[in-house]
């Protein structure tokens, strides 16, 4: 792994961050000087640094106040701005607080007609592992089924 070149597109505090550590790890015997040297001479060319930078955070400093930073960050908020949560009831679907299963509810199928008829005539599910009858099977539930229902019209 080589150490990556600042140009402006991740967070200055992560990136010097990350080249401590990687510098860490090569070798115990760097001074902190020693990190802010290395630091320097991998920011980008286009990125122009003052000359009075002697300490970790001033170039810390010194790179959040560069323009390809603000454009990075004003970019990011853009595009978080632009996004638009979608609850997951909104599918039907679930996620169970007590364990990683993504539920399906079978009540969610009302709005077909005769779709309580389907579910108990058609497919038959072994539900035995549920304290009650829920109206929810989890996914692996599903796959079963599916492949059950499959054989069983053969």
């Amino acid at each position: 792994m080589d150490l990556p070149k600042y140009n402006g597109n991740i967070h200055p505090d992560e990136w010097v961050n990350d080249i401590q550590k990687y510098l860490k790890l090569k070798n115990n015997n760097y001074s902190i000087n020693d990190y802010l040297e290395i630091a320097k001479t991998l920011v980008d060319t286009n990125i122009s640094l003052p000359t009075e930078i002697d300490t970790i955070e001033k170039l810390r400093n010194a790179l959040k106040e560069d323009i390809s930073f603000t454009v990075f960050k004003s970019t990011n908020k853009r595009k978080l701005q632009l996004l638009k949560y979608i609850p997951e009831s909104y599918y039907g679907y679930y996620k169970s607080p007590s364990n990683n299963y993504t539920e399906v509810s079978c009540n969610s199928t009302n709005h077909i007609s005769n779709s309580s008829k389907y579910w108990n005539d058609n497919w038959k599910f072994n539900d035995s592992k549920l304290e009650s009858r829920q109206g929810y099977l989890k996914s692996n539930d599903i796959i079963n089924i599916s492949v059950k229902k499959l054989y069983d019209d053969r």
